[in-house]
């Protein structure tokens, strides 16, 4: 912006570290604690669902989800997300991030508790409630991922931005690793309260009346954290680029920022240019596809290819270790015996993999850089993929499951470390504050469209060539070597596509975005007006001279 740069956004890009800052990412992160614990729970109680609602007399399998009404608990809420992220983030540009930002969390606090209290005459009844709910405490959720990206990148200043940033999406570790530390607690006080015989004793008896209250339990409990927020979102402030570059209020800016920063701000000094209202462009024009087309395409590119794989990879590892033999014949155990060690080797890999990987990008983002960790992460989750698909079968045998546990969980390491962190920080970055929301709404649209290929895709595609073997509904799919090649090709492309991304480390949000070079052209437009103008006038005097 030249020498009209507005001096708050130039205080706020040189603060020093202050507590409104930690703050700001316990505001925004337990709102992304809450998205991942209600996106993935799900995933863990779908078993128990298909026990209790879908038994089959006579039948030497436990009961299990249909394949349409898997595909729809697993995926609703993936298309809910979809397009609550498309429309929140459009939103936040129109009427400003705080605004529509409480809206997103009370949706999510309603519809987690209508999820667990889902009632019906029939199962189908009560699977439609379900996805009716779910879809949208997934519409909420989506309005988070922009609305807390964007906010925290425009509280942060440019040194430590990333590390901010990384910090609110690695709170999603957290949300994962407690969704399954509240399935073990609650299904192992319900287990050691209700005993039961394996299915293989008794089918009927396996499942006590009382694991109905557990899946419910289970998703309700996703309104606490969200519920524990709510009352410091309201309170607060807009953002300061927004205020100044969108609203064009600068004097507001400047005061909402000295309420929760201690920053040196001259409200006097805090102009814009104000009297006068530049030209922008919009998202559909030629301007925005010159400048910002390749960096759009690289965002949602990349962000599509990785929740394929990472998505697959979360909703159905409990599929996966049940291939490998890691968790035990389902005859063999009671309802909740099985949810709980479900359960237990979900927060295995949370714990050694997951969340650790979320926190060295914390740690090494604003070191390493956004691009080459992307890269890294990419790469290693190719290279691990196929280690656990061209031995799939030696990872099979007996002995060999710790062995493809580390594998495994190599994958969820180099995947937080790497780009499903930066794919989330790089949006809220490089785009103009007027459409900054709006460009990482839609780049993480294309990431959940991802999520439900995946989700929906990987349910079938994991099924075993032989029909015969292949699960209660379901088709004969290509195996689960076979899917784990198709991921890694997956992981592969988005090793590509990140060409197209830029680097943002240690720039303004305003080098980044090219908002300075827009008013700089606007200046050299203004003085060339001005230099002809005076020319004329010169010309127009010697004349009458």
């Amino acid at each position: 912006m030249g020498k009209q740069e507005l001096q708050v956004l130039n205080a706020l890009d040189v603060a020093k570290t202050q507590l409104y800052h930690y703050t700001a990412i316990v505001i925004a992160g337990m709102g992304f604690f809450t998205d991942a614990y209600d996106l993935f729970c799900i995933s863990l109680v779908t078993k128990l669902i298909g026990r209790i609602y879908y038994h089959v007399d006579g039948s030497d399998t436990p009961g299990s989800l249909p394949p349409n009404v898997s595909s729809a608990v697993n995926g609703v809420a993936f298309c809910g997300t979809l397009s609550g992220q498309l429309f929140f983030g459009w939103l936040g540009d129109k009427l400003g991030r705080k605004k529509v930002y409480c809206v997103t969390l009370g949706l999510m606090i309603v519809c987690s508790l209508a999820s667990g209290l889902s009632f019906g005459r029939s199962p189908a009844g009560v699977m439609a409630t379900l996805c009716f709910f779910r879809f949208w405490l997934g519409f909420g959720i989506g309005g988070d991922y922009p609305l807390s990206a964007t906010i925290m990148s425009e509280y942060a200043n440019k040194k430590t931005r990333g590390t901010f940033i990384a910090a609110v999406f690695a709170m999603q570790g957290f949300g994962i690793l407690t969704g399954g530390v509240v399935t073990l607690l609650v299904s192992g006080t319900f287990r050691d309260r209700f005993k039961a015989p394996a299915y293989s004793v008794d089918p009927i008896g396996s499942t006590v009346p009382q694991a109905d209250y557990v899946w419910r339990l289970i998703l309700m409990f996703g309104a606490v954290p969200a519920a524990m927020t709510f009352y410091s979102r309201m309170r607060m402030p807009e953002t300061a680029r927004y205020t100044a570059l969108v609203a064009k209020n600068a004097e507001r800016a400047a005061e909402d920022m000295a309420k929760v920063l201690q920053v040196d701000l001259e409200k006097n000094n805090s102009t814009i240019m104000e009297e006068k209202t530049t030209k922008q462009f919009g998202l559909f024009t030629k301007s925005f596809a010159r400048r910002h087309g390749l960096h759009l395409l690289g965002t949602t590119t990349t962000w599509f290819v990785l929740d394929i794989a990472f998505y697959s990879q979360n909703l159905f590892q409990k599929d996966i270790f049940s291939a490998v033999g890691w968790i035990p014949n389902a005859a063999t155990m009671n309802a909740l015996e099985e949810l709980f060690k479900i359960a237990r080797a979900s927060t295995l890999i949370a714990l050694c993999g997951t969340v650790p990987g979320y926190w060295f990008t914390v740690a090494l983002i604003d070191v390493i850089g956004r691009f080459w960790i992307q890269m890294m992460g990419f790469f290693f989750m190719t290279v691990f993929m196929l280690g656990l698909a061209i031995p799939y079968h030696h990872w099979t045998l007996p002995g060999n499951h710790i062995g493809f546990v580390v594998m495994y969980g190599l994958t969820f390491f180099f995947a937080n470390f790497g780009p499903n962190s930066t794919t989330f920080i790089v949006p809220a970055e490089i785009f103009p504050a007027r459409l900054r929301s709006t460009c990482h709404g839609i780049s993480a649209a294309a990431g959940k469209a991802g999520a439900i290929v995946g989700s929906f895709g990987f349910l079938y595609a994991a099924q075993n060539q032989d029909k015969a073997k292949a699960d209660r509904g379901y088709p004969a799919g290509i195996g689960v070597r076979n899917s784990l090649f198709v991921l890694a090709a997956c992981n592969l492309l988005g090793l590509l596509f990140t060409l197209l991304v830029p680097e943002s480390k240690g720039k303004s949000l305003e080098e980044m975005s090219g908002e300075k070079e827009e008013e700089e052209e606007e200046e050299m437009k203004e003085k060339t007006t001005l230099m002809g103008k005076d020319g004329d006038d010169k010309e127009i005097a010697s004349i009458s001279f």
